[in-house]
This record gives C-alpha cells, sequence and structure tokens, in this order.
C-alpha cells in the first residue's frame, strides 16, 4: 500500500465532507460510551440538530486516523460545514453561550441550563465505512 492511499483516512475525509454536521464519538446517539460522547450528543440533541454520527471503537484506526487529520487528540470530535468544531468542553461552552446554535444555523432554545435528551428527534443515519 502506498503512502498515498489511506482508505480510512479517505473514508473519514468523505463522511466529513458530506454531512454538514458529524460526530466522531465514543458508541453512537442512542447509547454514547463515555460522558463526554453523551454531554456531546445531548448539546446537539437540545438543539434539535440533525447530525450524523460514527463510533470511532470498532476499529483503533479510525481515532488514529481523525486525530491526525483533525490536530484533535481527544473524542468527540465535532465537525460542522467540513470544519473540527472541537470537542465536548467547547461544543459545550458553544452550547451555553449560544454559538452552536448559531453555527449550526438552529434556534437556541429559552432554557440552556440543561439539555433534555428525551424530546429530540433522531439523529441522521450514517453507514460507518470506516472499519
Amino acid at each position: 500500500m502506498s503512502s498515498d492511499t489511506n482508505p480510512i483516512r479517505d473514508a473519514i475525509a468523505e463522511a466529513i465532507r458530506d454531512n454538514k454536521t458529524i460526530l466522531f464519538m465514543k458508541g453512537n446517539p442512542d447509547a454514547p460510551a463515555c460522558g463526554f460522547s453523551a454531554r456531546t450528543v445531548a448539546a446537539l440533541q437540545a438543539l434539535d440538530a440533525p447530525f450524523a454520527a460514527v463510533d470511532i471503537l470498532p476499529d483503533p484506526r479510525i481515532r488514529q486516523e481523525l486525530s491526525a487529520l483533525s490536530n484533535w487528540p481527544t473524542i468527540p470530535q465535532l465537525f460542522v460545514d467540513g470544519e473540527l468544531v472541537g470537542g465536548c468542553d467547547i461544543v459545550t461552552e458553544m452550547f451555553e453561550s449560544g454559538e452552536l446554535a448559531e453555527a449550526l444555523g438552529v434556534e437556541q432554545p429559552d432554557a440552556v441550563s440543561a439539555p433534555a435528551q428525551d424530546a429530540a428527534p433522531a439523529p441522521l443515519g450514517i453507514e460507518n465505512r470506516l472499519s
């Protein structure tokens, strides 16, 4: 395999390019596998923001290539319009300030303190072609 061909990195780049909002996380939106991923999902769901999600756990190469591509070491990683927004702390701060709703092009709810997880619509599905 030549150094120019990296199917996992290509699939990650394609997923970021093809989805307006995509979250690379541990687990999935219905069953996050870590608290940071759960908090990030809760913020997106509280805004009723449609998003795609990719579970990085099935293959350690996904996390490795994602971090190499984004220059961001931690998971989760949220991308909007092809650009890295950040991880859990940044997304949470942006949610609380209203910047996340603005970045996503959605309305900020009146109550921003505790995102409700049960009233949000299901996220967009994405085929995980990264494994």
